[in-house]
């Protein structure tokens, strides 16, 4: 099913959600046993899967900065390195912070935007255009917070933007399937491989 959008205007990302650095921590981000923290960081997460919270680090909350805690239709957005993407968190737990390079997105009260459609858009080609003109840097790129906040993002009816991230979600569904499938597959073929090979007398 495609959506053809007939009505939709332009806003400033930064007039459609609050955006925020993660929490500044000191230095790297120390592992604690059952520590009360869960801080998400760039490694834990990945565009298809979301935040894979198994794998987050568990710590304590260090300095002076104020905890802003990660709540469900907040946005997280990688804005450094090869790859730039957002995701929308559905449930996260409580007592999570995101990291320091990570931008911490919210929708600001009457927001004309849905939050995962706002994800969906900053993550569709148009948007990853401007992403990668804004970008700055040498060695690695990144995008600072002022130029995301001045980005263009457009708003169609909400109805259609809750058609869309529906879609979306289906979309991710089918992918998560396929790969499974094609791994299974994988496996199959080696399985029938070594059994070749065993068959023919050879190690």
């Amino acid at each position: 099913m495609c959506i053809m959008f007939v009505h939709a205007f332009e806003i400033s990302l930064g007039a459609a959600a609050f955006v925020h650095a993660g929490y500044p921590f000191r230095g790297p981000i120390d592992e604690v046993q059952d520590g009360p923290v869960r801080a998400v960081q760039m490694k834990d997460m990945d565009p298809l899967d979301g935040v894979h919270w198994d794998r987050v680090t568990r710590t304590r909350l260090g300095g002076r900065g104020k905890a802003d805690w990660l709540l469900p239709d907040d946005v997280l957005f990688v804005s450094r390195g090869t790859r730039f993407y957002a995701i929308c968190l559905d449930a996260p737990p409580q007592g999570a912070v995101c990291g320091p390079h990570l931008f911490h997105l919210r929708m600001k009260p009457g927001s004309a935007l849905l939050a995962g459609f706002l994800a969906w858009q900053i993550n569709r080609a148009p948007f990853q255009r401007a992403l990668r003109r804004a970008a700055e840097g040498s060695s690695q790129l990144s995008v600072r917070r002022p130029v995301l906040e001045a980005l263009r993002v457009s708003v169609p009816p909400l109805a259609d933007q809750a058609r869309v991230v529906e879609l979306a979600r289906l979309a991710r569904s089918e992918q998560r399937l396929y790969e499974r499938l094609i791994r299974n597959r994988d496996s199959m073929f080696e399985s029938m491989a070594e059994a070749l090979v065993s068959a023919s007398g050879h190690s």
